[in-house]
This record gives structure tokens, sequence and C-alpha cells, in this order.
């Protein structure tokens, strides 16, 4: 662990369309190699076609599916008198964000879908319904907390 200064928490700015700081977070964990309006473009077509296909506002489907993916807890190793424990541990606001982020983009690059706009589309509307592949890892990564509720003691 470094004896420095703390790195400085950067501010991020709403997004365009929404002016809404969750989804420019999401659309800058979607970019690749810098290019910022194609990972728009992406996030928001995605978003054309979820009110396509449920009649509903897209923005409200991607809260709701944020919300949906968000863990509660997840498991940390912790090395005891040479034995590694999963300790579980409740989950910072900040990071259960990140990982709802991470969890959706990352199981939507894994659809084979058409293309990135409809992978990304269906895993937010399967997310918002609570189903998924980014809400089972929620539920894998909850169902381990819980089967390692024994070594709680052992959180720091």
């Amino acid at each position: 662990m470094s004896r420095r200064k703390r790195a400085v928490k950067r501010v991020v700015e709403g997004d365009f369309k929404f002016n809404d700081k969750v989804v420019q977070k999401f659309v800058n964990k979607l970019m690749y190699d810098g290019k910022k309006s194609t990972s728009e473009r992406i996030f928001y077509k995605s978003l054309d076609i979820i009110h396509e296909k449920t009649e509903d506002d897209g923005f409200k489907v991607f809260k709701q599916a944020i919300e949906n993916v968000k863990p509660v807890l997840e498991v940390k190793a912790r090395r005891i008198g040479g034995s590694n424990y999963q300790v579980p541990a409740e989950v910072r606001s900040d990071r259960r964000l990140y990982l709802a982020i991470r969890w959706i983009i990352g199981y939507a690059r894994s659809r084979k879908e058409k293309s990135m706009e409809e992978n990304l589309a269906f895993e937010i509307m399967d997310a918002a319904n609570n189903k998924g592949s980014s809400v089972k890892k929620k539920e894998d990564t909850f169902r381990m907390a819980e089967a390692n509720k024994v070594f709680a003691h052992f959180r720091w």
C-alpha cells in the first residue's frame, strides 16, 4: 500500500442527452481506444432498440437494469495463518455501481446477436426483468458470500 497521498477522485459530468452521471460512466466503460462517440452511438442506439421492443422509456429500463444488477455482498480473499479464506464483505456504493456496469457490458459483449447495439439492448432488457447473465452473476456472488458466512469473523 502506498504511503503517499490518496488519489483524487475525478468528478464525472453527466452525458449530453440525459445529464446523468451513471450514463456517462457506462459510456466511458463501454469505450474502446478512446472512441467515445462510437460508444455513445452504441449506447443511445441500444436505448432506442429497448424503446421499440418494450414500448417503455429506454432510460427507465436502463436505470432498473442497473439497480437489479448491483451486488450487496461479495467475497474477498484474506490470508490468515497460512490459509486463504473467502471472507464475505458488504460492497461500497461506488463499487456496486462499477460492478453492475462492468457485468452488463461484459455479458453484452459475450452475446452472439447481430450487433453490439442489439447485444447491449437485450442484456439491459434481461437485467431489467431480473434474468440474464449479469443478474445470474450477481446471484452467484451473493450465494458465494452466503456460503462463506462462517468466515465473517475474519472481516477487517
